[in-house]
């Protein structure tokens, strides 16, 4: 398996944090772990699978993905290659009124978003394409051509950074006040616009943050401290559910993406 990645152009960066083509050269069963991030998947060739829990079932060429609490496996069959598109928080509203979190752990048609008619010519388009630049530039064409509303909620993306910037670890309560809002309209407000509650939010962002910095010069015990965990218990449960494995073998295998 071989990724790809792109920068989004000028005008699609506040709403795009970046793109990605991800290619397989023999069939590959990849474990992908809970984002921040809403995802836009443009498959141009080949299959991908996505394991429900008890069987593969395949994808439509085209798909969003919610934001989710647990890992999931695809499957990629050779030769397939798949165009993604990662959103900032928040982005989604640029491109339609469906609130957020219907789709938190779901992977939908982007028919739910986009008009039938313009994805099917989209998606001749890019499995025409000799390059994968070129199919970046008609997915971009596409997106510019999409966007109803530019306009961005600053209170709830002051909410996503504090988040970020206390790594998950803050109480909601405290941050609505700080925000001057009362709890209730605020976690309303977030989740219909991000795609989760603060809470769930909160729990992605603190388990990728100990995921991007342990390393093996920190035990896994001092890993759950940092990260607010007091009680091995609950973090190997919570840790299982993100990633599909315990901590320990989760950091001795390979990660792909």
């Amino acid at each position: 398996m071989t990724i790809g990645k792109y920068h989004p152009s000028a005008q699609l960066a506040p709403f795009i944090r970046e793109y990605l083509v991800i290619e397989s050269d023999a069939e590959i069963v990849n474990q992908t772990i809970p984002d921040t991030a809403l995802v836009l998947s443009f498959r141009f060739r080949g299959r991908i699978l996505l394991n429900d829990g008890i069987e593969f079932s395949e994808l439509p060429d085209t798909v969003i993905g919610g934001l989710r609490k647990s890992a999931r496996s695809f499957r990629y069959e050779k030769g397939t290659g798949n165009l993604l598109a990662i959103c900032r928080e928040g982005a989604i509203s640029a491109f339609t009124r469906m609130p957020a979190h219907e789709i938190f752990g779901l992977s939908i048609g982007t028919e739910n978003l986009f008009p039938d008619h313009d994805l099917r010519q989209l998606m001749e388009r890019l499995q025409e394409a000799t390059s994968h630049t070129q199919r970046i530039a008609l997915l971009e064409a596409f997106l510019i051509g999409q966007m109803t509303d530019t306009r961005q909620d600053e209170l709830v993306l002051s909410a996503t950074a504090a988040i970020r910037r206390e790594n998950g670890q803050l109480r909601m309560k405290e941050l609505a006040g700080s925000l001057h809002i009362s709890q209730d309209a605020f976690e309303k407000r977030f989740r219909s616009l991000i795609g989760a509650s603060p809470k769930q939010y909160a729990a992605i962002v603190r388990l990728r943050n100990l995921v991007r910095r342990h390393s093996d010069a920190t035990s896994l015990t001092q890993a759950a401290y940092d990260a607010g965990y007091f009680d091995q218990s609950h973090f190997i449960r919570d840790f299982r559910q993100f990633t599909g494995q315990t901590p320990r073998a989760f950091f001795s295998g390979t990660r792909r993406w």
